[in-house]
């Protein structure tokens, strides 16, 4: 009987034993920390370094056309349509674009020609009176030769040697002053000459033509307004010269511009076509900067092709300065680069590897393996831009999931700690003490050193 009540005691302390293992098993099974990883795939694909700003839509060239006379405006010309001159207008050089009122153009235009016509009379005038002057001059010339001759036998009175004498001195004044008076016809003739270019310039400034091939950007009177020449030339159109090729105009911060040179590619797109991407090169770094809440930025001149016509002047552009570009490479997320593994997460291979290190110019980044371990993969990196990292070498293909970040979740929390893991091969920082001499900090201290 005793040995049959022992054998019971015995049982019951084996089922009692095998209980708590189980139970304790159980339990470390549940309090066991568990992780979530969030993972990016390995793309293949195009990759660029950029940098961002924005600019203007701007034509190539623009001609401010204006007016040099003073007066109403009384028509507008046909553009290339046969429709009156306005907004959007296609125009030819030559092409008339408007009249402005011209009579008193021409009333002055008609006296300054007949100002010439008087001046070309005084010019006959005077070559008549030379001729008069040199045929006197003759004849006195022979009276005074006659006269010394004359005179010199005392065949001839002292009054009538000192007449002679004094017709040929007149006549040699008079033939003078016909030579001054041809002068100064001739002078008269440049003067009205000057005067009627003048006036007639004037009357053809009354026609305003286009000086270029292009379309009207700006139409600034209307007809029966009256322009007004000063110093400075009214404006009357503003015409765009060459729409199919257009210029973005970039503010730049002076902490790029120095990697912004001619011939870069570039990137823009505007808000009108938000879907299309817009190509050009940059065609000059502009000298005058400008300085904004202290701020200083540089103007730099961006060509692009509109030939399809959808590029309007002054429309904004998000423009990406292209610095280096793959147009086909594996790449994955920065991320993955940054990210180190919970020391539990990590196979005995996968640690055994991370111990031993990369090779040199490698980097590690993480793979799962089967068994929810992770498994370390050095790569060799390239290009790093917009968050992506080039894939120069190494043991992963396009479609592998790389893990950029863990989750820890434990099963008596409910609540998950999210984020990035402490590093399992960093130290520890040492616990800080409350500060403080009031009974919360010394109370905080006792139960720290407590635990």
């Amino acid at each position: 009987m005793r040995k049959f009540l022992k054998f019971i005691i015995l049982a019951v302390v084996i089922a009692a034993a095998v209980c708590g293992i189980v139970m304790w098993r159980k339990s470390s099974a549940d309090n066991a920390v568990k992780y979530d990883f969030r993972t990016d795939e390995a793309v293949s694909g195009r990759i660029a370094r950029t940098i961002s700003a924005s600019g203007t839509v701007e034509p190539e060239e623009l001609i401010n056309v204006g007016s040099q006379v003073t007066g109403k405006i009384m028509s507008f010309g046909k553009d290339a349509d046969g429709k009156t001159v306005d907004y959007r207008s296609k125009v030819k050089k030559g092409m008339i674009l408007a009249q402005i009122d011209d009579v008193l153009y021409a009333a002055e235009l008609r006296q300054r020609k007949a100002e010439k016509l008087q001046a070309e009379a005084s010019i006959v005038t005077a070559n008549a009176e030379i001729k008069q002057a040199d045929a006197k001059l003759q004849l006195a010339k022979l009276n005074w030769t006659r006269a010394q001759d004359l005179y010199s036998k005392h065949a001839m009175a002292k009054s009538d040697y000192d007449s002679a004498e004094s017709a040929y001195i007149t006549a040699l004044a008079d033939r003078a002053a016909a030579n001054a008076s041809l002068k100064q016809a001739e002078a008269q003739l440049a003067i009205a000459e000057a005067a009627l270019i003048k006036a007639q310039r004037n009357m053809d400034y009354c026609v305003i033509t286009s000086p270029v091939d292009g379309i009207i950007i700006d139409r600034r009177v209307s007809i029966g307004q009256t322009v007004v020449s000063n110093m400075s030339v009214s404006s009357i159109f503003l015409i765009a010269k060459e729409f199919d090729k257009m210029q973005i105009w970039v503010s730049v911060n002076e902490a790029d511009i120095g990697n912004i040179k001619a011939g870069l590619d570039v990137e823009f797109t505007v808000d009108a076509f938000p879907g299309t991407v817009f190509k050009g090169k940059v065609k000059k770094v502009r000298l005058n900067a400008t300085m904004s809440q202290n701020v200083v930025t540089y103007i730099v001149e961006v060509d692009t092709d509109n030939r399809s016509g959808k590029l309007l002047p002054y429309l904004t552009a998000n423009v990406k300065f292209i610095l280096a570009e793959r147009a086909d490479a594996l790449n994955i997320s920065s991320a993955a680069l940054r990210f180190v593994p919970p020391e539990e997460c990590v196979s005995a291979t996968g640690r055994a590897a991370f111990e031993a290190g990369a090779p040199e110019g490698y980097r590690f980044i993480w793979i799962e393996d089967n068994d929810g371990k992770l498994t370390p993969v050095a790569v060799k990196t390239g290009l790093n831009a917009g968050g992506r990292v080039e894939i120069l070498d190494g043991n992963i293909k396009a479609g592998d999931n790389i893990v950029i970040a863990a989750s820890e979740q434990r099963a008596d929390r409910p609540a998950m700690k999210s984020g990035q893991p402490r590093s399992p091969f960093m130290p520890t920082p040492p616990k800080r003490q409350p500060r403080g001499a009031g009974s919360a900090a010394k109370r905080a201290r006792s139960e720290q050193n407590s635990k």
